[in-house]
């Protein structure tokens, strides 16, 4: 069976990676969450103090690049590989709103990109993989054969994103996730290195109306049109 490269970009919240793990179990792929990544980095310059009011010390980061050592480990029970930072699993760690206030200025920094860009396009050698972010079919993955853009309004994606935080117990209030969900999307879109931008030939994907089920199945479909059918075979339908 042919295998390809799927490239899933858009907005934060729009449950690109929740969506990329379900394709990439149903497909036998490799699926990598990019975000994860530049979180990864975020909870660094936190613990090491790099970050105070929002401010960022990029000197010092980036003279800790080498010591910053990130690994996707596969976890069995879950289905998908978990973010380790120097060796400790931080999936948990990385999701909280302290690291999702900060990100945006981590990830802007180009000498963060070109690093974690040049790693995240050695995991891709022979197709068969599926990567979520904000510049995967536009920087990392330019050549891949099927390019999603996700958006939804962000009133929904801050309301998801407020059930996801208060589930996991964490102490905030919807006004504060929207804020921080539409400063996110100006920094990601108005940033000098690799902004969030919709790659020419993505399908625009807008699921501010869909159940995760509808989202599944029209992206199966178009997962199948670039397979073809005979090469999607069983496994797929």
């Amino acid at each position: 069976m042919r295998r390809i490269t799927i490239a899933i970009d858009g907005y934060s919240s729009t449950g690109k990676s929740t969506i990329a793990k379900q394709i990439a179990k149903e497909l036998g792929y490799v699926y990598v969450d990019s975000g994860a990544m530049y979180r990864a980095v975020t909870l660094y310059a936190l613990r090491s103090n790099y970050i105070k009011d929002k401010q960022l010390d990029v000197d010092d980061l980036i003279s800790d690049l080498n010591k910053i050592n990130l690994k996707f480990i596969f976890n069995k029970n879950l289905g998908y590989a978990e973010i380790y930072l120097n060796g400790v699993n931080v999936e948990r760690d990385i999701r909280t709103m302290e690291v999702s206030e900060n990100v945006s200025r981590v990830s802007e920094t180009p000498e963060i990109r070109r690093q974690l860009v040049h790693e995240q396009q050695k995991m891709n050698k022979q197709g068969g993989i599926v990567m979520d972010g904000r510049d995967i079919g536009t920087v990392v993955f330019p050549q891949a054969e099927l390019k999603l853009f996700m958006t939804a309004s962000s009133e929904i994606r801050a309301r998801r994103r407020f059930q996801e935080l208060i589930e996991q117990d964490q102490n905030v209030t919807y006004d504060d996730v929207l804020n921080n969900v539409l400063e996110r999307d100006y920094i990601d879109s108005n940033r000098n290195d690799s902004p969030l931008i919709q790659a020419k030939d993505a399908v625009i994907f807008d699921n501010s109306t869909l159940t995760l089920e509808q989202q599944y199945k029209k992206i199966m479909d178009l997962v199948k049109a670039k397979l073809g059918s005979q090469n999607a075979g069983d496994k797929i339908d």
